[in-house]
């Protein structure tokens, strides 16, 4: 009951442990959780500190049983959330069980390195349902992220399963790593980094095939026998378009800028060259005077809208592959959910280790619980509570006497309801 309720409040308001003991449970017609205690609260999430990833596992075979999810793909990606702290934890003890430290100090990519962090890890099937979840300490390294996640995911016996991943999976590491055990990967690869995907990949003569309204792909193979790479070189002409503008809308600024500057201190053209915005079409002249390079305007239009997948599994076609990765959307919605739209993954208020992971596991059932609800209703979980927030319970008091009401549903939050098979609330829920 106390986990339910801060689910729910997940859902609903996302806050603190306390603020859920202290107001919205006070807020809300939960009568199971009416008696909960604040320290039930915390036990609770030991529990599911302890039990975590065995409730994540049983909710998950649940969903997929329930709404025949397709397992075959597992997009995986990984993030991290910064506290507000001057130190590292230290190591924990809770219940004989000895926890490493999670805050750390590492790569952020949030931007925040000066921080602790924890990295948090997630699976989700294509239709957004996750798998399971990880936390790992702030400073640990994809590599040994993606071994653990691996041998897990194997333990949950899946099938099939083809982890899929973006261009900050990429390393060969990461690579050699997912094909142990005759594993089986999609992963994009970063333009820039690779000498052979700028020179060899994104230059092979052919022609595209036409994999959607708005994508078309082509397969390269480099190398042969043990070493052969095969690589898919995808093409989106609409975002190539809208890249295009972009950078035109850059050049002009970037050519007032340089009007601006004439006759200006030299650190201003430094800065200018030296800017994300402007920097990459701009190079230096004989008279140390900054000005537009037209062979780095054409470089990043060869690149507009393209993007490189490398693969390791020769049973899929080039049309999989390339949808396959861009099933890679709804991880990334996943994440914005976790941390900025709603769920409210950070700030978090915990120190302890096995709190910090009980918090996360948390926030995950929180979102197994929208995306089922937008599974079975077919609308967003924005709209669902918005719909469903109309439904009141109202208590009339007389004296010593009351009565606890209920708002008769409005046609769509009925029709919400039916499609959730939950039964629309009596209209007497309490009398005393």
């Amino acid at each position: 009951t106390a986990l339910m309720a801060m689910v729910a409040q997940r859902l609903d308001r996302p806050g603190s442990k306390l603020s859920c003991h202290e107001r919205w449970l006070d807020q809300v017609w939960l009568p199971e959780a009416k008696h909960v205690s604040l320290s039930q609260l915390y036990r609770a999430l030991d529990v599911l500190a302890e039990y975590g990833e065995a409730i994540e596992a049983e909710v998950f075979w649940r969903s997929a049983d329930l709404f025949k999810l397709d397992v075959d793909l597992v997009f995986y990606d990984g993030t991290t959330a910064w506290f507000e702290a001057d130190e590292d934890e230290t190591p924990a003890e809770w219940k004989g069980l000895s926890f490493d430290p999670l805050r750390k100090r590492g790569h952020s990519k949030e931007g925040r390195d000066n921080d602790p962090q924890v990295v948090i890890a997630l699976a989700v099937t294509r239709d957004g349902v996750p798998v399971r979840s990880w936390v790992f300490p702030g400073n640990t390294p994809d590599v040994t992220t993606v071994k653990r996640i691996k041998e897990d995911l194997r333990s949950m016996r899946l099938g099939r399963a083809l982890f899929v991943g973006d261009a900050g999976m990429y390393s060969k590491a990461n690579l050699d790593e997912l094909s142990k055990g005759a594993g089986r990967y999609i992963v994009a690869t970063p333009l820039s980094r690779l000498k052979e995907v700028r020179e060899e990949v994104l230059s092979h003569p052919g022609r595209y095939a036409d994999i959607s309204a708005n994508l078309r792909a082509k397969e390269v193979i480099i190398g042969q026998g043990e070493r052969r790479r095969r690589y898919i070189l995808c093409l989106n002409e609409e975002e190539a378009a809208r890249q295009k503008a972009h950078r035109e809308k850059l050049l002009e600024l970037a050519l007032g800028e340089l009007d601006a500057m004439k006759g200006a201190h030299p650190k201003a053209a430094c800065r200018l060259v030296a800017s994300r915005r402007f920097g990459p079409y701009l190079s230096v002249g004989e008279d140390g005077r900054p000005f537009i390079d037209r062979d780095k305007v054409r470089r990043a239009e060869h690149l507009d809208g393209k993007f490189v997948l490398q693969t390791n599994d020769d049973s899929l076609s080039v049309a999989d592959v390339a949808l396959g990765y861009k099933g890679m959307w709804i991880i990334e919605s996943c994440f914005r959910r976790l941390k900025t739209t709603g769920l409210g993954i950070r700030p978090m208020y915990h120190w302890a280790p096995h709190r910090i992971a009980a918090h996360v596991k948390l926030c995950v059932l929180a979102l197994m619980i929208q995306r089922a609800a937008e599974i079975r209703t077919g609308q967003t979980w924005m709209r669902i509570a918005t719909e469903l927030t109309r439904l009141k319970a109202v208590r009339y008091r007389s004296g010593e006497n009351s009565i606890v009401q209920a708002s008769k549903p409005h046609a769509k939050s009925a029709e919400i309801l039916k499609k959730l098979e939950i039964s629309t609330p009596k209209t007497i829920l309490a009398v005393g």
